[in-house]
């Protein structure tokens, strides 16, 4: 009888054991704006980058052990500073700014590359010996469209860009090698006449894997292979995923990585209307040679038992945030470059001062916007904001904040406050993605006469709704819905992100003026 139940314990402490080391995935993995994705795996520790174009700093590395929870460690670059328009002078950066980073790992060392697509067109290339930072520019090179870093067993160096396109560097990262391989490596079928980019490389077997988006005109977007014995080729392809996941469009654009028990996974991005594009994971199984994404019947599961153990880091990719700190948690990204002498977490402790420093009729020029991403499929923001330091023609509020953004403002006008919701939209035209013009619409408004102010964001993901509603309080108890919903979208011309929970404070009169946050809480 002992032994029967020493058996029954064993068996129960393994099939434990087998619950503490396997993590469930719930698709959406990521349900916010996290396009363009590269992993990598170091040992147990998976290590991820994505595009967050004309938003600062830049370049966000997050990290996880179990491909499902990711926190962002650090960002490559406090900002991007040689053109004067990511500081809104003589135009902007919109839709631009860094564009589908890739990320490596070599003999001790990290490199990330990344084209900002906007002009003069070049790459960047830094390199850390920690993930966490600091990053180091390694060298500015020639410009590569939606690249992907290669490191040969061989130690030769690559870079797969635009359609088809290879270019060897420099074995220590230091721009193209003279008389190295530049070379077209294939070219398209008659099948692809449409969008061909999104270059994922990796190499297993012996055999050379690139990855990529395909849009076949008039047929829905994939995620297509190439593959050869040769890095120079000759390259055959193979479709490895075409699937509408739970009725949205365009599950592409991504790449494969695999797990310490020898797993492969895809990490792919979907679009998802005014949250962005998400990310997916998804089972990769290697049939014939060929990695195909998705369940048995080729689609992307709904959820998914992952064997590797549950990883619960400090802090996600977004969260609430009290201010008390000295330095901003990672959470946080300005609307292009901030300027750091307008902004302060000590001048008055335990909250975020946003200073005004330039004079402006609209939130798309004004400098030191703050952000971080709206999260699906619902996620609402609050916040404390202290009006007191506002002068004459001063706007300060938070938004929902895209080229189509809704605004819960609070607007000084002399002595007078008022808060309004407004729903505004950008006309950005090239070149320099100038603002040529932003149409207003003010929903309500009314009037305000404490220091002090609640506000409250509120958005609904769920079954392509995209609406984002609006409420206030006087005594940060109960909140009064102001106006009407705002419609979110997704557009590819302007800002070509998700929509953001945005702060901000700038000035239409007058410089010198202030608003006070503290409290940023964030339910999803």
């Amino acid at each position: 009888m002992k032994k029967i139940f020493l058996t029954i314990m064993t068996a129960l402490a393994a099939l434990t054991a087998v619950a503490q080391t396997t993590t469930r995935c719930e698709n959406p993995m990521l349900w916010a704006d996290v396009p363009d994705p590269d992993v990598i795996r170091v040992g147990s520790d998976y290590y991820m980058v994505s595009t967050t174009m004309h938003l600062m700093p830049g370049v966000p590395v997050m990290h996880s052990r179990d491909l499902v929870h990711w926190e962002t460690i650090s960002y490559v670059c406090d900002k991007i500073a040689d053109t004067p328009l990511y500081d809104l002078e003589g135009g902007t950066v919109y839709g631009r700014g860094q564009w589908a980073t890739s990320i490596r790992y070599h003999k001790g060392t990290y490199y990330l590359l990344f084209s900002p697509n906007d002009q003069p067109y070049r790459s960047f290339i830094y390199s850390a010996k920690d993930p966490a930072g600091p990053w180091r520019l390694q060298c500015r090179t020639n410009h590569f469209h939606d690249a992907s870093l290669f490191i040969d067993d061989d130690d030769r160096v690559y870079v797969f860009y635009g359609t088809g396109q290879v270019a060897e560097l420099n074995k220590d990262f230091s721009g193209l090698k003279e008389g190295g391989l530049r070379a077209t490596v294939f070219k398209r079928d008659q099948t692809e006449t449409g969008l061909l980019e999104g270059s994922r490389v990796i190499k297993k077997d012996g055999k050379y894997y690139l990855l990529m988006i395909s849009w076949p005109n008039g047929q829905k977007r994939r995620q297509v292979c190439y593959r050869a014995d040769r890095i120079e080729g000759p390259y055959e392809k193979e479709v490895i995923l075409t699937d509408n996941f739970k009725g949205f469009p365009y599950v592409g654009q991504g790449t494969i990585v695999d797990d310490i028990h020898g797993n492969w996974y895809g990490v792919i991005f979907q679009d998802r209307g005014g949250v962005g594009r998400v990310l997916t994971l998804e089972p990769c199984r290697w049939k014939d040679g060929w990695p195909m994404l998705g369940d048995e019947n080729g689609r992307i599961p709904e959820n998914f038992e992952v064997p590797l153990e549950s990883y619960l880091p400090a802090e996600g990719i977004t969260g609430n945030d009290d201010f008390e700190g000295k330095t901003l948690k990672k959470i946080w990204q300005w609307n292009h470059n901030p300027i750091n002498s307008m902004w302060s977490l000590t001048e008055r402790e335990g909250w975020l001062r946003l200073k005004t420093s330039r004079i402006t009729d609209n939130v798309f020029l004004a400098p030191n916007t703050i952000t971080q991403r709206m999260f699906g499929p619902e996620s609402e923001a609050t916040v404390c904001v202290d009006l007191n330091g506002m002068k004459d023609g001063d706007v300060c509020g938070m938004a929902a904040f895209n080229g189509d953004s809704g605004l819960l403002s609070i607007v000084q006008d002399g002595k007078r406050r008022t808060l309004q919701l407004t729903f505004e939209s950008v006309d950005l035209q090239d070149p320099g993605k100038r603002v040529v013009g932003v149409k207003k619409e003010v929903i309500e408004a009314v009037p305000v006469k404490n220091g002090t102010i609640w506000l409250r964001v509120h958005g609904d993901f769920n079954l392509g709704k995209d609406l984002a509603t609006f409420s206030y309080s006087t005594d940060g108890k109960t909140f009064r819905t102001i106006g009407k919903p705002f419609k979110m979208r997704f557009d590819y011309k302007r800002m070509f992100m998700g929509t953001k929970f945005a702060l901000y404070c700038y000035a239409t009169k007058q410089c010198g003026g202030w608003a006070d946050f503290d409290n940023f809480t964030i339910k999803q």
